[in-house]
Formats: structure tokens, C-alpha cells, sequence
């Protein structure tokens, strides 16, 4: 009997970006954003005072897709645009009280689905994990670590 082929890696990543998503989706709704909209938010809570194209590129969305994303966010009150003092033509973006409250408000939930994605794993397969992550983006990316 032959053997069947093993997916790809890049369709693995892919299907647990998919399943990670679908269920941050789920989690995320009754605060009426998208796992997008969460990620976006907990970049800027890392990196306050980046622009929207340094935020799209950071949270791996089109510069349109987070051009319609911070309208949405800042609409909501979760986020505030300001001039860029070096560059009057920038808007720097950051997070509201109410942004950082959404996100307090999930953290523990968050944090028991991350727990439950590498439920199965040692704590030293976790950092290797993450660091064998890390150095796959890395090869790939421009981006820095957020």
C-alpha cells in the first residue's frame, strides 16, 4: 500500500493560522471586533505611536485592510490617531483606556487558548517552539519582533 504524502509545512502553518483564528474569532465577538481588530490592538499595546502602515505590516493585513480597520477602531473608541510631530503628514496611532480595557478584559481567555494549543508539549518543546517560530518569520520577514 502506498504511503499517502505528509502536508506541506506552509499548510500546516497555515491550517493552525486558520483554526488559531477561527477560534480568537469566536472568543473575541461578544466585543463586537475580529481577531484582526484584537491582534492589531495588542500590537499597539506593545508598540504605541506606530503609524498604519508600520501597524498593517506588523499585523499582517493589506494597508487598505487596516486603513478600513483603524476607521473601525477608532470609531469604536479603542483607539486615537494623532499628527506625527516629526512628520505632520503621519498619524500615530495608540490605544485608548478603553482599548486597554478590552484587551485586560480577554487576556485570561486568551491565554487559556494559547495554553490550550500547546497543551500537548513539554515546557521546553514550548521554547523551541517559539523560538524556532520566530526564527521562520524572521527568515521571511523585514517586520522586527513585536
Amino acid at each position: 500500500m502506498a504511503e499517502i504524502p505528509q502536508p506541506t509545512l506552509l499548510y500546516t502553518i497555515k491550517q493552525v493560522e486558520l483554526v488559531t483564528r477561527s477560534h480568537l474569532d469566536e472568543l473575541v465577538k461578544p466585543a463586537g471586533i475580529t481577531a484582526l481588530q484584537y491582534t492589531a490592538l495588542t500590537v499597539l499595546r506593545r508598540r504605541d505611536g506606530m503609524s498604519s502602515a508600520q501597524l498593517a505590516r506588523n499585523s499582517f493585513v493589506t494597508a487598505q485592510s487596516m486603513a478600513d480597520m483603524v476607521t473601525a477602531l477608532e470609531r469604536r473608541g479603542l483607539i486615537t490617531r494623532r499628527r506625527n510631530p516629526d512628520n505632520r503628514r503621519v498619524l500615530l496611532l495608540s490605544l485608548t483606556e478603553a482599548g486597554r480595557d478590552l484587551l485586560d478584559t480577554y487576556e485570561e481567555a486568551v491565554t487559556e487558548l494559547e495554553e490550550r494549543m500547546v497543551s500537548g508539549l513539554t515546557p521546553t518543546q514550548r521554547r523551541n517552539l517559539a523560538d524556532y517560530l520566530n526564527s521562520v518569520r524572521a527568515a521571511l520577514s523585514e517586520v522586527p519582533p513585536h
